[in-house]
């Protein structure tokens, strides 16, 4: 006999009220059973899906975060800002950006975590802006001898930068400038410069 399948309406409303309780209580505060009473789901539904109150604040995260953030237009400077500023849109004024340091110390602390985040959440969404660089350089938009994960943490590390410190606000203007500043060393000659 075949398993279940898996209800993504009770996956869509545990992922929501454990968004909306972040929002009230802080992490350390965030319990399974509060998640599950406010989903409106029995508790063992939650515990079938995510093994731990850490599991399903990654997935919440990454949920928030968009794993295809990055599109392929041709237009790779707006195509970039549009990715990028996914992370502005995430963590500013939600939840998801008071979780982040505290859900970061838990990674350094559980290796398995850390793992099951970068292949939810950091490998998944790199993937498309990785994929949208390869393109503009098949087209000659910029130079194709670059370092990619060099690229790609430079286009987002400053945001997550301000993100885990909280020294300077999170905004679109510094994700455009992030862009910016990735592009200005890698257009080729005849590529589109920045505007």
């Amino acid at each position: 006999m075949a398993g279940r399948t898996r209800d993504e309406r009770i996956d869509r409303a545990v992922l929501d009220a454990t968004v909306e309780l972040l929002g009230e209580v802080s992490y350390p505060a965030l319990s399974m059973g509060a998640v599950a009473q406010r989903a409106g789901v029995h508790r063992p539904a939650v515990y079938r899906r995510w093994p731990s109150k850490r599991h399903l604040v990654v997935d919440a995260v990454a949920d928030g975060l968009g794993l295809h953030p990055t599109p392929d237009t041709g237009d790779l400077r707006a195509d970039l800002v549009a990715g990028i500023t996914t992370i502005v849109d995430a963590l500013v004024g939600t939840a998801l950006g008071h979780v982040l340091p505290a859900l970061v110390a838990d990674l350094a602390a559980d290796p398995e975590l850390a793992e099951r985040f970068r292949d939810q959440v950091f490998h998944p969404r790199r993937a498309t802006t990785a994929a949208t660089l390869r393109s503009a350089a098949r087209r000659g938009e910029i130079r194709a001898d670059f370092d990619m994960d060099f690229v790609l943490d430079a286009l987002a590390a400053p945001l997550y930068y301000r993100a885990l410190f909280g020294h300077l606000p999170l905004t679109r203007a510094l994700a455009e400038q992030c862009v910016d500043g990735v592009l200005a060393d890698l257009r080729t000659p005849g590529g589109h410069p920045a505007p």
